[in-house]
C-alpha cells in the first residue's frame, strides 16, 4: 500500500468515527482530496487509492492537471475563488464549483452556462467567520444571493460552503452557523440544498459532527505542500 492510500484508510477511518458521533453513516460524508500544489503523478496515486473526487484551489492548475490525467476517471471540483474572466474556463469542465461567491460571478456562470448548452453544479460560499481575507457572502446577505440563484435556468444549485476559522475563532460555531442557514434557506427556497460543503485537515471531524456532507482534505491525504 502507497502512503496516499494508507493516508486515505486514516482518513476514512476518522470520517467514520466522527458520522458515528454525529448520528450518521460514513457514506453520509463525500471526500474530496484537494491536490493543489501537487503535480498530476500525485492525483493519479490519490484515485489509485479510491478517491474519486479531486480539488483544486486555482483555475489554471486544475484545468493543466485535466489536459494531462484525460484518462483518468475523476470528477474534478473547483474549491478556490473563481473570478469572472475565468468562469468561461470552468463551465462544462469542472464538476462541481464550491466558490459562487456573489451573485455577480453566479451570473455569469449561468450565462456562459446557457451559451454552451450545459447545466453547472454549484454552492454557494458564506463567510461564517467574519474574517476579511475570507471570500463569500455573509450569512445576513445569504437569503439575497439565494433568491437570485434559484431563478438562474442553468445553474443546480445545491447547497453551502464554508471554510473554518484562519485565526483563532470557535470552528464549531462557524460550522454551525452554516447548518442553520442551510434549515433556513431550504424553507423559504424551496431547494433540498443537500451538500454542505465544510471542513478541512484540521478541521473535518467538527464539521462532520455538526453535519457536513462533503469535506476538503488535503494535507492529511497528500502530505505537507511542497
Amino acid at each position: 500500500m502507497t502512503p496516499i492510500a494508507e493516508n486515505v484508510v486514516r482518513v476514512r477511518t476518522r470520517v467514520a468515527a466522527a458520522a458515528e458521533r454525529g448520528g450518521r453513516k460514513a457514506d453520509d460524508v463525500e471526500l474530496v482530496a484537494v491536490t493543489k500544489t501537487f503535480d498530476a503523478s500525485v492525483v493519479r496515486d490519490v484515485v489509485n487509492a479510491g478517491v474519486l473526487d479531486i480539488g483544486e484551489n486555482r483555475v489554471q492548475e486544475l484545468v493543466a492537471k485535466q489536459d494531462e490525467l484525460r484518462d483518468l476517471s475523476c470528477r474534478w471540483h473547483l474549491v478556490g475563488p473563481l473570478q469572472r474572466n475565468k468562469a468561461g474556463k470552468v463551465v462544462g469542465r469542472v464538476d462541481l464549483v464550491h466558490s459562487i461567491d456573489s451573485a455577480r460571478i453566479a451570473e455569469t456562470v449561468n450565462r456562459i452556462a446557457g451559451e454552451r448548452a450545459v447545466r453547472m453544479r454549484v454552492l454557494l460560499e458564506v463567510n461564517t467567520s467574519g474574517e476579511v481575507s475570507k471570500h463569500g457572502v455573509t450569512p445576513a446577505g445569504a437569503q439575497a444571493a439565494a433568491d437570485i440563484l434559484v431563478g438562474l435556468e442553468h445553474l443546480d444549485w445545491l447547497g453551502l460552503m464554508t471554510i473554518g476559522p484562519l485565526s483563532h475563532g470557535d470552528t464549531r460555531a462557524c460550522f454551525r452557523t452554516l447548518a442553520r442557514l442551510a434549515q433556513e434557506l431550504r424553507a423559504a427556497t424551496g431547494n433540498p440544498l443537500p451538500i454542505l460543503s465544510m471542513g478541512m485537515s484540521d478541521d473535518f471531524e467538527t464539521a462532520i459532527e455538526e453535519g457536513s456532507t462533503m469535506i476538503r482534505v488535503g494535507r492529511c491525504i497528500t502530505g505537507e505542500r511542497r
